[in-house]
């Protein structure tokens, strides 16, 4: 990518979409194209294609989403298939119609089967069921994926399709329902200290593993792949970003509880559902590729939480 070149990162203002912005912006590009949602609903087609045809960016970052937890996905499963598929589709389609040279599209580790091999390998997509709690947005995510390497199969595109696992970082979603687990923890914690609780009552049994990346190491990731390698370049194939390295629920919460200061007791609601027991991505081809995580997980939680306590106004969105 020249310097020079306009890029449009969609979600600007979310987690992702903001440690890719910063990402750019460290590495020197200076023609970054951003929309809020108010000025850009990514759900209306016409809106997104008009948008398009005006401002032509050349490369596309798609990392706005509808994101959530396990309650979150569980009520709502309908709004999460409609609005995840609706905008990723214009956003692709609307890039293939205007020429854009290359575009990132952001999934998700949840598209793999719930008791898919582990560490799980770009390949095991669709070989047996999803994981329930999250199936709509799972299957959303697919749908795009699928699009790009369609588009790249059929029309000589070249989007990028990459798969995150369980981020965190700055500007994370820290709402008591819509928040995913680590942030959730952060904020429950806290609260728990502010008002002296001697109790935190957590979901499920804490048995579960989970991998994390930190948000702005996934940024750098993304940016590395969109200089260096084509769609071709992956065998038109989705590439796992992750830290290769997963820890129990338990665990993550014990170390939350540390690094907030909370000595209170943690207790399981066994009751509560635990969602897929593991899920580590295989990393190797990124590794492969020349790309490894830097920030382990105690620091980055640590930034995460300096973040959280800079910004107590987030929690409420």
């Amino acid at each position: 990518m020249d310097k020079n070149a306009k890029i449009y990162v969609a979600g600007h203002r979310g987690m992702v979409g903001s440690a890719i912005v910063r990402q750019l912006q460290s590495r020197g590009y200076t023609n970054i194209v951003v929309r809020t949602s108010k000025e850009l609903d990514l759900r209306r087609q016409d809106a997104v294609e008009r948008f398009f045809a005006e401002e032509k960016p050349e490369y596309v970052f798609l990392a706005a989403a509808k994101v959530g937890g396990i309650i979150a996905n569980n009520r709502h499963p309908a709004d999460f298939m409609y609005d995840n598929m609706i905008l990723e589709m214009n956003v692709i389609h609307a890039a293939y119609e205007n020429g854009v040279k290359k575009l990132l599209f952001l999934g998700s580790s949840c598209i793999y089967p719930r008791l898919a091999p582990q560490p799980m390998p770009e390949s095991c997509l669709l070989t047996s069921s999803l994981e329930q709690t999250n199936e709509a947005y799972a299957l959303a995510k697919i749908s795009g994926l699928k699009y790009c390497e369609y588009l790249n199969r059929q029309y000589g595109t070249d989007y990028i399709s990459v798969m995150p696992t369980n981020l965190y970082g700055i500007n994370d979603n820290y709402h008591p329902e819509h928040s995913h687990v680590l942030p959730a923890l952060i904020r429950r914690f806290h609260e728990a200290k502010e008002s002296g609780a001697t109790e935190v009552v957590c979901w499920g049994t804490g048995s579960p593993k989970r991998e994390f990346l930190y948000a702005d190491d996934l940024a750098d990731a993304c940016v590395y792949l969109m200089e260096n390698y084509s769609a071709e370049d992956l065998g038109n194939e989705t590439v796992n970003l992750g830290s290769g390295k997963e820890i129990t629920i338990k665990e993550l919460s014990e170390l939350v509880a540390k690094t907030i200061g909370y000595t209170g007791t943690i207790r399981w609601d066994a009751e509560k559902p635990d969602g897929t027991p593991r899920k580590l991505l295989d990393v190797s081809k990124l590794e492969r590729l020349g790309w490894r995580y830097k920030t382990e997980l105690s620091e980055g939680i640590r930034m995460a939480y300096d973040d959280f306590l800079h910004g107590e106004s987030r929690a409420e969105r």
